[in-house]
């Protein structure tokens, strides 16, 4: 904990870096209603964070994934200039800023080091190192080729199976190939016959085969300090970007196992940062691991100010010695409005019924009654976002994280 002159904690300066994602808005929110000032470094030119009320200031930096050497000299000189406490990261951009964490002097950091989120970013090396740690896993394999990837598939398709392609290193469920909907596999799942072949695929950028493992999908968002878990929220995955994409609807869900799993994982690893996984619950009870994201995810969104987060990301030695773990108390739930509505055109199990009472119930992320340039923001941001993905020929959510993501380069 920072305190002044007289040992009293004061508010500090603290510095955002992917200020277009919405859990950056939501953060910059809770920290200006504790008291601090906040500031955000993007290179995005419109983002949510630039224009909203709870942000201090926003500053244009590099590109990181383009010009990472410019993009870490730039928050460098930041830090020194504002005087920053505290620098957290919220995406992908965390894989440079871990690269040069000896640049930000007298600035903590919250990033674990760049070979620890390498392993856990990397959907094949995550579950291998989790095996190693005694957790049950999905039978996982890694495709270095195209040749690979049909001896698997001709494989799976004459024992049965139903397998998950994805890249290992991807977002928001890019380019995920998931089995069918037809009745010729397995739990009504279509055989690999059925499947698209993975583009791009070699050495270089390798791909992963999962097993398909039927049943719920649980989501969770945790503060970690050095092993102990300073704040937890999980949520089921019921409204989505399409059929594997990222979740838009958010409600806390008390679930003790996967709080159990991931305190297991933290003392094992002595991890310290922010911190999501993705599980499936099979209908035994059993959690697998499907995924990692070593970095903020949208777990944020389910915290009120009264609920503690802000505490457990800027003073988790604190929360540590009284042992107590931060958790949404306040029953918020959290959608992303728009996305959510597209849903209703699709509202899948529980009809149109469950999710109009789910959209009547939930607070708009984006939306507030004393900061409403964000809600306009988030509309350039998308036709900027269309843009460049016509130009580049890529998918507008790749094209919202095309400057800030890290392939294991």
């Amino acid at each position: 904990m920072i305190t002044d002159s007289a040992g009293n904690p004061r508010a500090m300066n603290v510095l955002l870096t992917g200020g277009r994602a919405p859990v950056a808005l939501e953060l910059s929110r809770l920290l200006r209603s504790a008291g601090h000032l906040v500031f955000a470094a993007e290179s995005a030119e419109y983002h949510l964070c630039r224009v909203s009320s709870a942000v201090e200031g926003s500053f244009r930096v590099p590109p990181p994934r383009h010009n990472p050497e410019a993009y870490i000299e730039r928050l460098a000189g930041l830090v020194e200039e504002l005087r920053i406490d505290v620098l957290i990261p919220l995406c992908e951009e965390i894989f440079y800023i871990s690269s040069g964490l000896e640049r930000f002097r007298g600035c903590r950091v919250l990033s674990a080091p760049r070979e620890t989120l390498a392993r856990l970013h990397h959907k094949g090396e995550f579950i291998a190192w989790v095996c190693e740690l005694g957790f049950i896993v999905p039978k996982t394999l890694q495709l270095s080729s195209l040749a690979e990837w049909r001896s698997h598939k001709e494989e799976a398709e004459r024992i049965g199976e139903a397998w998950v392609y994805k890249p290992a290193f991807s977002r928001f469920a890019s380019k995920v190939i998931l089995p069918g909907n037809t009745a010729s596999g397995p739990e009504g799942m279509a055989g690999p016959r059925s499947l698209p072949a993975p583009g791009g695929i070699s050495s270089a950028a390798p791909w992963v085969a999962q097993q398909y493992i039927k049943g719920e999908a649980i989501c969770t968002y945790s503060v970690v300090h050095q092993g102990a878990v300073a704040a937890h929220a999980a949520y089921m995955s019921v409204y989505r970007n399409g059929r594997a994409g990222a979740s838009v609807y958010f409600e806390h869900l008390e679930h003790p196992g996967v709080f159990g799993w991931v305190q297991r994982f933290a003392r094992a690893t002595g991890f310290s940062g922010q911190i999501g996984f993705d599980f499936i619950e099979a209908a035994d009870g059993t959690l697998y691991p499907i995924e990692c994201n070593p970095r903020a995810t949208s777990g944020i969104h389910l915290f009120a100010p009264e609920d503690g987060l802000v505490q457990a990301l800027l003073s988790p030695g604190q929360l540590m010695q009284s042992g107590s773990v931060r958790t949404p108390r306040s029953g918020k739930k959290s959608m992303l409005a728009l996305p959510m509505l597209a849903c209703g055109l699709r509202p899948g199990p529980g009809g149109l019924r469950k999710w109009s009472k789910a959209f009547r119930g939930a607070e708009d992320v984006i939306f507030r009654k004393n900061d409403r340039q964000p809600f306009r923001e988030q509309l350039r941001v998308v036709y900027y976002a269309y843009r460049l993905a016509r130009r580049k020929r890529i998918t507008v959510t790749e094209a919202l994280t095309e400057d800030i993501e890290w392939n294991g380069e």
